[in-house]
Order: C-alpha cells, then sequence, then structure tokens
C-alpha cells in the first residue's frame, strides 16, 4: 500500500511540472549545460538573431534514434539544424535522462551517439532533469520554440508522422521555423509531443 501511494505521489508531481505555454518566457535562461565538446552552454547564448529551438532529446528512444517500423525523429535533425541556421536561430538538443545516466544516456554514450549520427549542433547534459523540469518536458523528443526574445512561440511535436491514421504528413517544426523567417504567425503553434517519457530520478521512499 505504501509502494502504491509513492507511485501515485510521483504520478502527481510529474503532472504538476510547471507546463509552459505559449508566450511565456524560457526558465532558468543563464542555466548552464555541458556541452558533448565540454564547453558550457546557456539559453542566452544560443538564442540566435531569430529565435532558439530546443529539443528534449537522448540515445536510446525508438521515436528518437528509430525502430522497425518508425525511421526516427534524429534523422531530420541535421536539416531542422540547416533550416534553423539558413533562418537565424539557434538549434539545440539536450539529454535530460537523469534515471538512465548510468546506462544509454551517459555523457560518455552521448559524445559517442553524437559523433556517430555527426550531429553538427550543441549536445546538451542536463544534470538532474533540472531544465526538463523548469520547462515541464514530457517525452524524447519534445520540441520548445522560443523567439528571440526566449519568448516561446510553438511547442510539442517535430511532426505527424506518428500517426498512423493521418491524412497527409504536418511537419510542424519545419513549418514554424519558415514562418517566423518569413515574419509569419506560427500555425499551429502547439501540438501533443509524442515519444519516450523523460526518465527522471525518481525521489527515495522515506520511512
Amino acid at each position: 500500500m505504501k509502494h502504491c501511494f509513492f507511485f501515485l505521489f510521483l504520478l502527481s508531481l510529474f503532472n504538476n511540472l510547471a507546463q509552459l505555454s505559449i508566450k511565456d518566457s524560457a526558465p532558468l535562461q543563464n542555466h548552464s549545460l555541458k556541452n558533448i565538446d565540454e564547453t558550457t552552454v546557456t539559453l542566452t547564448q544560443a538564442v540566435n538573431k531569430n529565435g532558439l529551438i530546443v529539443v528534449f532529446s537522448c540515445n536510446s528512444c525508438p521515436f528518437v534514434v528509430g525502430s522497425d517500423d518508425f525511421p526516427g525523429w534524429e534523422t531530420q535533425y541535421d536539416s531542422l539544424y540547416k533550416a534553423a541556421q539558413a533562418n537565424e536561430i539557434g538549434f539545440i538538443l539536450v539529454n535530460s535522462n537523469e534515471g538512465k545516466r548510468n546506462q544509454a544516456d551517459s555523457f560518455e554514450e552521448m559524445k559517442k551517439h553524437a559523433q556517430e549520427q555527426g550531429y553538427a549542433m550543441p549536445y546538451l547534459l542536463d544534470t538532474e532533469s533540472q531544465l526538463a523540469d523548469a520547462f515541464g518536458a514530457k517525452t524524447t523528443p519534445h520540441v520548445y520554440f522560443f523567439d528571440e526574445d526566449l519568448t516561446l512561440i510553438y511547442s510539442g511535436s517535430i511532426d505527424n508522422t506518428w500517426d498512423k491514421s493521418r491524412k497527409e504528413d504536418s511537419p510542424y517544426l519545419f513549418n514554424a521555423i519558415r514562418a517566423k523567417g518569413n515574419h509569419k504567425k506560427i500555425k499551429p503553434n502547439a501540438t501533443e509531443p509524442k515519444g519516450c517519457g523523460i526518465k527522471r530520478v525518481k525521489a527515495p521512499i522515506k520511512n
């Protein structure tokens, strides 16, 4: 019974994480995150003339790396990064899987995975899931797109290819990048994030 109540407590804690809404300012703007090249990066440093895209990612989730029936969204990271660069928008990946830090999402495995996949963008270590908690990030991947003032203008999924019942492909993030680059309104500006849950560390049970 004690374990049941503890599970319900953790579930309510996760559901009650601060959830960023459109027009909210990015939290922890000057919080330093360690990059795979051993430098540190803050959101304030990463933002470009027309904004910043933050993608919560990892090394192991099938929605990121792919599976037999899904190509994996990281296959789009390079083209998304180049589209962001062309529109003077910063682009970073953040690994918040603290619960797998001694496994597939260790810092050394992040370096290895980034090299194997040819990541050109910063790939940052979110120690103790601090940034993910501040954002209310749920999944890998989970996208947050901020304008030049670090105000949220899009959040959610990269596209709708996960939806087998879709009538057409909707490249949400590509469309948002183009819209921002052309000074147009982003539609839709929020979609449901899809992917594996971010592996946060559970608090120890207290007797």
